[in-house]
């Protein structure tokens, strides 16, 4: 078939997989609708998140752990910390993003306990922090600059530690985590 018939073909075809019955082109058209559980309802249950370690340096000098659960899935971000009543101290969720960095940004639905969120570039450099994010809130949390990582900590922490804006990360525990869209 010459490239002209080939086309004349190729239009046919899309003609016929575009046609719509008359009584079909006035009803309207549902949308798509997500298939399995919904992550953010508080009967979710997901997988067990891996767990890793952020070393964080203050203003002081003096660098403080968290051990973190690693939300390193779609699933895994979208759900974060919803429904938990309780984190303790020196605990966290690290959520790392696939691709290239880009500028972040977080609401607290369905997040019952208020919590520290600090943004982390590529380079392990805290860019921003948003302290004391208020629970059960559908306010953007965000600072501006594009980050990878955004880690999660009790509300306060940050304060109490001297973890400030241009503070150093480093990640222990990272390297066998699978990052997904």
């Amino acid at each position: 078939m010459s490239g002209r018939g080939w086309a004349r073909a190729l239009w046919a075809v899309v003609g016929l997989a575009s046609f719509q019955a008359p009584e079909a082109r006035d009803k309207p058209v549902a949308a798509p609708t997500r298939t399995g559980t919904d992550v953010t309802a508080k009967e979710a249950v997901g997988p067990k998140l891996p767990r890793a370690r952020v070393l964080l340096e203050g203003a002081d000098g003096v660098v403080h752990g968290v051990d973190v659960e690693v939300a390193a899935t779609s699933d895994a971000r979208t759900r974060g910390l919803m429904w938990r009543e309780e984190l303790p101290q020196g605990q966290g969720m690290l959520f790392i993003f696939p691709g290239e960095e880009e500028i972040q940004a977080f609401w607290m639905r369905n997040t019952l306990i208020p919590l520290d969120l600090l943004f982390i570039n590529a380079a392990g450099r805290i860019v921003g922090i948003v302290e004391n994010a208020a629970p059960r809130s559908l306010v953007r949390r965000q600072v501006g600059i594009p980050s990878r990582y955004v880690l999660e900590v009790p509300g306060g922490w940050c304060q109490k530690t001297g973890i400030k804006r241009g503070g150093t990360a480093r990640f222990q525990g990272l390297e066998h985590i699978r990052v997904s869209y």
